[in-house]
């Protein structure tokens, strides 16, 4: 997928994704060894948005399975499509001469078949991404079907067959951590530990996707950022977020987050009732700003020769 390290981290940075050493060494190892990758951290912090930066960088596609408590494995191989087998029925049966046995055997084709996400990446020419999105959020019998897949390549079907891969993805797991992934899978799996950024590497994230804007204006939302990541909020802004609350001070022609401009940014930065209350507490939010302040000049100090 990838011919070198360095073309990892050309392609990742030119998606705007920014990796560090590590991220770009896994990521090519998982292309070469042909081995899953597990990220694992809190909610936000970017593990999706890697998965989607590595398909730009191979210039290939996503095929995403979005994990959710109670999936099955038609969610995730797909399912024969009864409306086109019940017409193709009717369409046979105005026959005069039929052969129900043989007319049985051609409703197991694949083209009755509606592919799920693990099935459609197997059939690409090309290899893709495979995204297994919040993997901790299934059960323990949803992660051994994914065994197969991860282990031989392969998916057996009921009344469809094995399907053999016509070409190896590169699959990418992530977890939020609400459940533990469960060894087998682990083994297979080459980790990435993906934490929020530090305040350094998100303003240059900042810098990467708002290019128009200065230095001050990203050294102050990843100071900012981080204030309130310090908060122990019950949901601490992703980088998305900031991204958004970057792009809001821009339409309102601001600079900077000012405390006068608290109840304006509320709805960008709060986003439970129990983070709302917390930051519109007395001097709440004036303490944030200047935390964000005193960050954000970390960021200019050890930027200055």
């Amino acid at each position: 997928m990838f011919s070198s390290q360095g073309a990892v981290e050309q392609g990742l940075r030119a998606s705007g994704y920014i990796p560090d050493c590590v991220t770009v060494t896994t990521v090519f190892l998982a292309g070469r060894l042909h081995r899953p990758l597990l990220l694992e951290g809190p909610a936000g912090s970017g593990k999706t948005e890697l998965a989607y930066a590595v398909a730009t960088a191979a210039r290939t596609q996503v095929e995403r399975l979005q994990c959710y408590e109670g999936i099955d494995e038609a969610t995730a191989i797909g399912r024969f499509d009864e409306s086109l087998r019940r017409l193709f029925v009717e369409l046979r049966a105005r026959s005069s001469e039929m052969d129900w046995h043989a007319l049985g055997a051609e409703l197991q084709r694949r083209q009755f078949f509606i592919a799920g996400p693990l099935l459609r990446a197997l059939e690409q020419n090309k290899p893709p991404v495979l995204l297994i999105d919040e993997l901790d959020k299934v059960d323990a019998a949803f992660e051994a079907m994914l065994l197969e897949v991860l282990g031989d390549w392969r998916l057996t079907v009921p009344n469809l067959g094995t399907v053999e891969a016509r070409s190896i993805p590169l699959v990418v797991m992530t977890s939020n951590e609400e459940r533990r992934i469960g060894d087998p899978l682990r083994r297979r799996s080459l980790y990435l530990r993906v934490e929020h950024p530090s305040i350094e590497r998100e303003s240059e994230i900042l810098a990467l996707r708002s290019p128009e804007a200065g230095p001050e204006f990203h050294a102050g939302i990843a100071g900012f950022a981080r204030a309130l990541r310090g908060w122990s909020l019950e949901k601490p802004p992703s980088i998305s977020e900031m991204l958004d609350l970057a792009r809001a001070l821009q339409v309102l022609g601001e600079q900077q987050v000012k405390g006068e401009m608290r109840d304006a940014l509320l709805p960008l930065v709060a986003k439970t009732s129990a983070d709302r209350k917390k930051l519109m507490l007395r001097d709440g939010f004036e303490s944030l700003v200047r935390d964000a302040q005193q960050y954000s000049r970390q960021i200019t100090e050890r930027s200055t020769p």
